[in-house]
């Protein structure tokens, strides 16, 4: 029986044959911690007797989400953190650096790798056809130690992409339609593999922006095989050598199978306070908006800065509506410097914060007053994620958040493109 990319990646990495609903041991590739949960790891992996990282080169730490701390204690656990790295030797990557799921895809994940990290949208990974999952503080630890974790092999929906986006609609757009259809529990526990004749125009960035966000219809990787673009990707990067070829056997197994035309697709929102809480943007429009946020692991790529800056370039956002614009990491912010990008930004009037989560959860760098509306290019937007439970925040693209700055509302991207 042929296998889907799940089965394939945990058939490797177990050294075995791995179908679904089996329970395999794996190999380990690449595990990591963030600053708001990796305090927790450490402690985990200290209280449970351990001393020694297994791979210390292949352990990273990042300081991203609340970064540059705002706070005491924040600050007390980054020192937490760079002690543990002094002592362990493993990688850290300091603040101003970037988002550590921007990070790992620019200079760690290959196909076929199995990839941990404290962090539910360690999913982004997945773009690149790593097996790559987000997992608790005491998992992580212990694979810290010990190499291995374990997995129950998920069964797989294939969703065949097909078509090519219409003019002002994107891949946020597409994971807004299609968690809007399977609902935010829709498929718990499941692989969610891309493919279809679509994939061959799909950028990485816009891979990366689909797999991050698999999580929040409650699946436990998104998968892309490994491909041209793959490939192209990882050569850009300096790591043509780990490309190798990854796609499912055509004979493949899948639980249910989703076609989506990319053609039909219009630029979507979610509204409060439920990612799943998808309608068009033409159902939305003309909803005030006091702040816009483009950035985070989901949209601050170059690619999204780009598309952002082009919206905004010679207008000014509305003076009701602050801007923040948040890249992604230290390499996405250089480039779109020398592209110009940032100078419209500036010059339309956002605000440009330093490489990392910033907004995103809600710490600093954004946090909404009370009756506030942000529209923000972010992956969840339940009640209080921005910091204020008495605040709404939509999910939306980068051109849908960049044409509703101009305007102070919520606004279809096409009427500005």
């Amino acid at each position: 029986m042929g296998k889907t990319l799940a089965e394939k990646i945990l058939s490797l990495k177990s050294h075995g044959e791995a179908k679904a609903g089996d329970v395999v041991i794996a190999d380990v590739d690449l595990a990591f911690v963030q600053d708001t949960t990796g305090p927790l790891t450490i402690r985990q992996f200290k209280e449970s007797g351990f001393e020694a990282l297994a791979k210390p080169q292949q352990t990273i730490i990042f300081l991203d989400h609340a970064a540059p701390s705002p706070a005491r204690q924040l600050s007390n656990d980054h020192i937490l953190l760079r002690r543990f790295a002094e002592e362990t030797g493993c990688r850290i990557y300091e603040v101003g650096e970037g988002i550590c799921h921007q990070l790992v895809a620019e200079q760690f994940a290959n196909p076929g790798d199995v990839i941990l990290g404290s962090d539910s949208h360690t999913v982004t990974a997945g773009a690149l056809g790593a097996f790559a999952t987000g997992m608790g503080s005491s998992d992580v630890a212990v694979a810290l130690a010990l190499d291995k974790t374990w997995f129950r092999v998920p069964e797989s929906f294939l969703i065949e992409l097909n078509g090519a986006f219409p003019r002002g609609v994107y891949a946020k757009d597409l994971i807004l339609h299609l968690i809007g259809q399977i609902g935010a529990d829709g498929a718990n526990y499941k692989a969610l593999e891309f493919g279809g004749e679509a994939l061959a125009q799909m950028t990485m960035s816009q891979r990366l922006t689909i797999a991050n966000m698999a999580v929040e219809a409650g699946a436990k990787v998104g998968l892309f095989p490994g491909d041209k673009i793959t490939q192209d990707f990882l050569i850009e990067h300096g790591r043509g050598d780990n490309y190798k070829p990854l796609y499912p056997d055509a004979e493949a197994n899948y639980e249910q199978v989703i076609p989506v035309n990319l053609g039909q697709l219009e630029p979507m929102l979610s509204l409060p306070h439920a990612v799943d809480n998808v309608h068009p943007v033409t159902q939305v429009k003309g909803v005030k908006i006091q702040q816009a946020f483009i950035g985070t692991c989901t949209n601050g790529r170059l690619e999204d800065l780009a598309l952002a800056a082009e919206i905004l370039k010679g207008r000014k956002r509305h003076p009701g509506t602050r801007l923040l614009i948040a890249p992604a990491s230290r390499q996405v912010l250089i480039r779109a410097v020398e592209k110009g990008y940032i100078q419209s930004l500036i010059e339309a009037g956002a605000a440009i914060l330093p490489p990392g989560c910033a907004a995103c959860l809600g710490l600093h760098q954004g946090v909404l007053g009370d009756g506030e509306v942000c529209l923000s290019t972010a992956n969840r937007n339940f009640k209080g994620r921005m910091g204020n439970p008495e605040a709404m925040v939509y999910l939306a693209s980068p051109a849908t958040a960049a044409a509703s700055a101009i305007r102070g509302e919520i606004t279809d991207p096409r009427e500005l493109i």
